[in-house]
């Protein structure tokens, strides 16, 4: 690769969750809903589509906007926004995207002749009369679908929808089924259901006395085919989690697998406290250049509608079980980052206050205090010269860079600050060990720069930035000379 890749692996302005990774030739594509910065609802924006090539993940390409929301005749007035998609190529060689309009209960496609779109209306996964499915009596909600187009040419649609509380009566009213996920077959034309549903991954209520009990489905399924098996991925009704299942047939007989990620590394090396602001996550899977990944997104803002995308490197063994992955700053790099050169203070991959971190869901009304840090930006949605950085670290306050590959020669390191008032800030390898730098940060309103000797021992380590005094600091970017 030309140049290293950090999670989030999109600019700093770009807020593409749901990430559905898909390699179409020699480039990866991205296809996800589009949160806008500060809006209090999900996926605002129409979606837009980013790739790389495979041979540099580091050097994405923006597509711009691929499908506008009041492309959907239902939805000429832009109402409804458009939930996590799936893309897949089809039989006939074009690419399909699978999408919902947040307010229907069907499964909505567009198509293109290109992976990169534009995008155009399609149509409805449907009955055999033409039902939209979804609307029957009956019928599973179609909820974030995924998309398997079997090596046999056969295709598979994966949906469903398993909320608690006052949405799941909501949704049963209706008369939707929310016992778990559900497999469909469609027809060569994409989006007509042949037969029956078929239960995949059961909901909280059903999964008990099974593998599944304790992290029962709750939404967004994707589906790989992973060394001969199929993997479906979901996020559990914990939320915060992306799990997995596996079986040797596409529509049944799936079996727990375990954890792929949690975006609070919640379960990783039996952690039970969250390391980053708990909300919902949303990915898939992808073997880029010989090694499986798995795409997730984390959230921001203190708000849980203003997400972006991140991925990690999966340890799959030869029995087909997957390890937990750790959430790190550095996902599609292939290796810890080097303990040289310039980098912003958004990759941070852990962020948390002294007493630890909340929610997204509600962060700014619950935090009446204002304890605790968050990524934020300069800049309106999508000002490509608006920088994002880490806002109102105070005492006890940390964020970790996870991995660098350090030697042991001196080097010196440079932060970039804003504080209320003068403060300390220690750099660590964990956040036990002894301070490895320490800077004493200027007050003002404007950025300030400072610089210590840096003392790193060799070896691949995270570096633990922590504020040690009473003031509210804003943390841009640090280098390592």
């Amino acid at each position: 690769m030309n140049n290293q890749v950090y999670n989030p692996y999109l600019p700093s302005w770009e807020y593409v969750p749901d990430g559905e990774p898909r390699v179409f030739g020699d480039r990866l594509y991205v296809y996800g809903s589009h949160d806008r910065f500060g809006g209090e609802d999900f996926c605002l924006n129409d979606y837009v589509c980013w790739s790389a090539p495979l041979d540099d993940l580091s050097a994405w390409k923006s597509h711009g906007i691929i499908y506008r929301s009041d492309q959907d005749p239902r939805n000429p007035e832009k109402k409804m926004h458009m939930c996590a998609p799936d893309c897949v190529r089809g039989n006939d060689s074009r690419y399909y995207l699978y999408y919902q309009l947040h307010a229907l209960q069907c499964t909505c496609v567009a198509v293109s002749d290109r992976p990169e779109g534009p995008f155009e209306y399609y149509g409805c996964v449907k009955h055999p009369d033409g039902t939209p499915w979804g609307e029957k009596k009956g019928d599973s909600f179609a909820f974030d679908p995924g998309v398997l187009v079997d090596d046999d040419g056969k295709v598979y649609l994966y949906v469903g929808f398993s909320p608690e509380g006052f949405m799941k009566t909501i949704l049963k009213m209706r008369g939707n089924n929310l016992t778990g996920s559900v497999c469909l077959h469609l027809s060569d034309d994409m989006m007509t259901v042949e037969g029956e549903e078929h239960p995949i991954a059961p909901a909280k209520a059903a999964a008990k006395g099974t593998g599944f009990e304790g992290h029962g489905f709750f939404e967004a399924s994707s589906i790989r085919k992973v060394n001969g098996k199929y993997c479906y991925v979901y996020s559990s009704i914990l939320s915060h989690e992306l799990c997995y299942a596996y079986s040797d047939k596409p529509d049944r007989d799936f079996v727990y697998g375990g954890t792929l990620i949690s975006i609070a590394d919640i379960g990783f090396h039996e952690n039970t406290k969250p390391l980053n602001y708990l909300g919902n996550t949303h990915g898939g899977m992808v073997n880029l250049n010989g090694d499986w990944y798995i795409f997730y997104h984390r959230q921001t803002n203190r708000l849980k509608s203003n997400r972006q995308g991140c991925a990690e490197k999966l340890t799959i063994h030869a029995d087909g079980t997957i390890e937990q992955a750790e959430v790190t700053s550095c996902g599609l790099n292939n290796g810890p980052l080097k303990a040289k050169g310039f980098y912003e203070a958004r990759i941070a991959c852990n962020l948390s206050g002294k007493d630890g971190i909340i929610s997204s869901d509600g962060a700014k009304k619950k935090d009446k205090k204002n304890l605790y840090p968050y990524f934020t930006q300069s800049g309106e949605d999508r000002e490509e010269n608006g920088d994002q950085y880490i806002s109102n670290m105070k005492n006890g306050s940390w964020c970790a860079f996870k991995y660098f590959e350090c030697d042991s020669s001196e080097s010196q390191i440079s932060i970039c600050t804003r504080s209320t008032k003068g403060a300390l800030m220690t750099v660590h390898t964990s956040p036990d060990a002894s301070p490895c730098a320490k800077l004493e940060l200027k007050a003002g309103e404007d950025w300030h720069e400072c610089t210590s000797d840096l003392k790193l021992p060799e070896g691949v380590h995270a570096l633990y930035f922590i504020i040690r005094s009473d003031a509210s600091v804003d943390f841009r970017s640090f280098e390592i000379q």
